[in-house]
């Protein structure tokens, strides 16, 4: 877990792979208050991991921080670094979460993986750390299922 931010204000490559990417934190500017950060990527890309084929996704990533916060560029050079990445839909989705409460350690976390179909089927993955804080505003994530041309 990187405190001293390693991206922000510098020239950085995607990294070539989500294990080498950094993720940066810095402290939280709130600690004592109980906010919802939310991040939308509605154009996440990852790698069918049987096919190789491309796979799409609208990420939102909701947390509720702790005592850090995810820089926001460190966050989108992690989630690009899928672009080359292998992996099943579930395995995407839940990681990010996972790695992002192993680091951050935020209060709460929740993260909806919303697919774009291919073979006809569209797959919505969605990953908490837990029941979300007594008074935390959490609204919808405001991404429609997939309802096709009709």
């Amino acid at each position: 877990m990187a405190m001293t931010p390693l991206h922000l204000g510098k020239t950085s490559a995607l990294p070539a792979s989500p294990e080498q990417a950094v993720l940066d934190y810095v402290p939280n500017p709130r600690p004592g208050s109980l906010y919802l950060v939310r991040f939308a990527a509605p154009e996440f890309t990852s790698l069918c991991p049987v096919t190789g084929q491309p796979d799409f996704a609208h990420l939102v990533i909701d947390y509720a921080p702790g005592e850090t916060i995810v820089e926001s560029k460190s966050l989108k050079l992690f989630l690009g670094s899928f672009r080359n990445h292998a992996a099943f839909h579930e395995d995407c989705t839940v990681g990010i979460g996972e790695r992002l409460v192993a680091e951050m350690q935020p209060r709460w976390l929740r993260i909806g993986g919303y697919w774009y179909p291919r073979g006809g089927i569209p797959i919505d993955v969605f990953w908490q750390s837990g029941a979300p804080p007594e008074g935390l505003w959490v609204p919808d994530q405001g991404v429609a299922g997939y309802r096709g041309r009709g």
